[in-house]
């Protein structure tokens, strides 16, 4: 059976803050087909300071002069919007994911019952929040936007010595620019970390399209994570730089074909194409009238289809040796 990929859709916080909004997402996600719907769960408080500023894709224009705090601030979602987001998307037949920023917001998600954690790329160097993750002992999924194969191994290393297994942990390739100018993707990283580390792996992608996350599929990433909104003219900080519903049923329909198309790696003769075998190949046949007892030559026999004879690759052992019978001209040879 083909590797099936998890495909992550990540809502982030294109809600703006409204519940009905994020709802509107998680059916996007679902009709689309992606396997999980992925919000953001932080306090405001608890992950910025007052003065700290946004980064230059949060600045929308309209809002340019707002601190990052008041952006965080204004699009938090409560516990009880969990909650109606966690049983809404169980009956859409999505699962419900969600990344947290902070020690709290974790403990949050285990409470909720979540069984797979998403340690975002800013928190790949924080340490007690590798730790908290680390002693859940759950499925891991480990962002690496900004990050060095030193700080991947180091971060690594926390999360096992807490606890978690290694197979357990799925490591993304990421570059943490939004959009991500596809000059620097650097697709084959993915693979490095593969090879470096002996783990799954998967890509979270910030470029404009959907031929990236194609592309890592290929290459063999077993999760992909893309951000989508409902309108990229919206207001807010992730919208630019995601996909359209549309667009997002687009990737999720072509990693299906492409999975589907990656097949066992054995070389053979797949069943729809046997029936053009011979159609297309060749086989010895008379190129001019040969009578019986002649010496079969170049000069008297050539290659055409159909592939109902014998194979062209017969032709040395015939060649030089007599004909047992006349054979007329285009005559498919037979012995």
């Amino acid at each position: 059976m083909p590797h099936r990929t998890t495909i992550i859709a990540e809502a982030g916080v294109n809600h703006n803050g409204e519940l009905s909004l994020a709802k509107n997402l998680v059916d996007a996600a679902s009709k689309a087909g992606a396997d999980y719907v992925k919000f953001q769960t932080f306090k405001a408080d608890r992950i910025v300071t007052r003065s700290a500023s946004k980064a230059s894709y949060q600045k929308t224009g309209l809002t340019d002069n707002e601190s990052q705090y008041e952006m965080l601030k204004k699009i938090e979602l409560s516990e009880e919007d969990h909650l109606e987001l966690l049983k809404y998307s169980e009956s859409r037949n999505v699962k419900f994911l969600s990344t947290a920023f902070d020690l709290e917001s974790l403990d949050f998600l285990k409470r909720l019952g979540l069984k797979l954690f998403k340690i975002p790329s800013g928190e790949i160097t924080n340490r007690p929040f590798l730790e908290r993750v680390g002693a859940f002992r759950q499925k891991v999924i480990l962002s690496t936007g900004i990050s060095s194969m030193e700080e991947i191994r180091e971060a690594l290393d926390v999360l096992i010595t807490a606890g978690t297994k290694k197979t357990d942990i799925t490591i993304l390739h990421c570059t943490s620019e939004y959009p991500a100018p596809m000059s620097e993707v650097n697709l084959r990283a993915m693979l490095s970390i593969r090879d470096t580390f002996d783990v799954d792996v998967g890509y979270s992608d910030h470029t404009m399209g959907i031929e990236i996350p194609i592309a890592a599929v290929a290459q063999g990433a077993s999760v992909i994570e893309k951000h989508f909104t409902l309108d990229r003219k919206m207001p807010g900080p992730d919208h630019l730089a995601s996909l359209v519903p549309d667009e997002l049923y687009q990737m999720v329909a072509a990693i299906r074909n492409v999975e589907s198309a990656m097949g066992d790696g054995i070389k053979k003769p797949a069943p729809s194409e046997m029936r053009n075998r011979d159609i297309v190949r060749k086989s010895i046949v008379a190129s001019r009238d040969i009578t019986k007892g002649e010496l079969f030559s170049s000069e008297n026999l050539t290659t055409k289809r159909p592939g109902t004879g014998i194979s062209p690759m017969k032709l040395p052992h015939i060649l030089g040796t007599p004909s047992p019978r006349s054979f007329s001209k285009d005559e498919l040879i037979v012995l």
